[in-house]
């Protein structure tokens, strides 16, 4: 586990080091066992789901953010360049991503925000009365990451119903909603174009892109590309 620590910038040292420690007080036996396991082992890529390489969060800015949960202190920031003054509840590490679960109180609204775009101002927010969140944290991470939380994001529609669709899908790709005209729309998201081509495309069913354009375009140039390569 310390040596696959990702996420927090720093923190590839810092296990290095307790690493270290933890190695130098093993018995002889479980030490050797371990060193023949580490020379025997090559690890993987870390990612391969996606062509956009991690980000990373300053512990910094995850213990201010803490300690902020801790006292019920609210958070001035920026988040994607608009200005906000949330009041955060607690952080969720999925996916290789940190995600703050706050309220904005000025709509009442509960939401995820992705640490790595979060830009913590000083003084921070005033202190509030905590809230009881209405449903379980991780589960409302993982539904709204899905429709919220990508850099692309995309509604596809499925030629099939949505029990269909949601069987075939893992709930981090997305969110599945009835057509009027029958069928499904897929609301999904990705860190790139290419990501979200991919996941589409992996469904095994019929689907239609009409945004946005720029995923639309993406897809017209793999269409060309796969008959190309066809005999």
């Amino acid at each position: 586990g310390l040596r696959a620590a990702t996420g927090v910038s720093g923190v590839e040292e810092t296990s290095a080091r307790a690493l270290a420690k933890l190695e130098q007080v093993l018995p002889d036996r479980l030490r050797r066992k371990l060193d023949a396991l580490i020379k025997a082992t090559t690890a993987g890529p870390a990612n391969t789901d996606s062509n956009v390489e991690d980000p990373t969060v300053d512990a910094a800015v995850l213990e201010a953010i803490s300690l902020a949960i801790r006292d019920h202190a609210g958070i001035r920031c920026e988040y994607r360049d608009e200005p906000l003054e949330i009041e955060p509840y607690h952080l969720v590490a999925w996916q290789r991503r940190w995600y703050l679960v706050a309220r904005d109180p000025r709509h009442d609204a509960w939401a995820p925000y992705r640490v790595d775009w979060l830009r913590l101002k000083t003084p921070g927010g005033r202190r509030f009365a905590p809230a009881e969140f209405p449903g379980d944290i991780t589960e409302f991470v993982v539904r709204e990451v899905a429709r919220t939380g990508w850099a692309v994001h995309a509604r596809i529609r499925i030629d099939a119903p949505p029990d269909q669709v949601v069987a075939r899908i893992n709930p981090a790709v997305g969110t599945v909603e009835s057509h009027p005209d029958g069928g499904s729309v897929l609301v999904t998201g990705g860190d790139s174009l290419e990501v979200v081509a991919v996941w589409i495309s992996m469904l095994g069913m019929p689907f239609h892109v009409s945004d946005p354009p720029e995923l639309v375009e993406h897809v017209r140039q793999l269409a060309r590309r796969y008959a190309a390569a066809l005999p």
